[in-house]
């Protein structure tokens, strides 16, 4: 492994662009806890509620249809060698159409959509393969006058193991405000910012007219070198 490969994409603690990290970065050192506390519980964690057939199609959750472009989003789960991890948890959780959570942090400047609740959850395949079909979420204001955040979709995942868990977000290829945007650009090397980039999948488009479907592919690493970028990892 080259000194290339193994340089850190994750984002600092603390990067004072994104105000968020002034309160969240810890003041501490941080507590280092035994491998045999909890590092090698098994994964994934499924909760009260198991997955159920159809928890990965966020457009059907409700008896209308979600407002705004429908899209396919999939790609694969891997291992720090690159390899397919199945039977992991994936939850996906975004704003709608117009840019609104349905969540009491959201300030409400920007519309719900009765039809569109933004979260969603499956499992990968034998292959490493996971699979949902949602809407593109809409940009929003951030609290910083002037700032948009791009169209983005919330992860979490949970490997093997403990260990594994990573919580981070997508992006959309091609989107100007990424390049504006102070989370992604918390990240130090120009690398990491390319692995949280969804990329646009012509072929494996939808063909259709109101429920047609854009394809996107994203593939996520959980550990290693090529590690996709996480915000639990510092």
């Amino acid at each position: 492994m080259t000194s290339a490969e193994a340089v850190d994409c994750n984002p600092p603690y603390l990067h004072p662009e994104y105000k968020n990290t002034i309160l969240r970065s810890p003041r501490r050192p941080l507590v280092e806890l035994p491998d045999e506390w909890f590092h090698h519980v098994r994964g994934p964690a499924f909760g009260r509620i198991p997955v159920r057939p159809g928890d990965n199609d966020l457009t059907k959750q409700h008896t209308g249809r979600p407002i705004g472009q429908f899209i396919l989003l999939s790609g694969r789960v891997l291992d720090s060698r690159l390899r397919p991890v199945p039977d992991t948890l994936v939850e996906i959780w975004q704003a709608n159409g117009a840019g609104r959570y349905v969540d009491k942090a959201d300030p409400g400047l920007l519309p719900l959509d009765p039809n569109f609740t933004g979260a969603g959850r499956t499992l990968t395949d034998a292959d490493g393969r996971y699979r949902f079909r949602t809407i593109r979420p809409g940009a929003y204001p951030a609290r910083k006058r002037g700032l948009y955040r791009p169209a983005h979709i919330h992860f979490s995942l949970f490997g093997p193991d403990a260990r594994s868990r990573i919580v981070t977000q997508c992006y959309f290829e091609g989107d100007p405000l990424i390049a504006y945007d102070p989370i992604a650009q918390a990240i130090p090397d120009p690398r990491g910012i390319d692995r949280l980039i969804a990329r646009l999948d012509w072929e494996g488009t939808e063909p259709g007219d109101v429920d047609s479907a854009l394809s996107y592919e994203w593939d996520i690493v959980l550990r290693g070198a090529a590690m996709t970028p996480s915000e639990l990892a510092r």
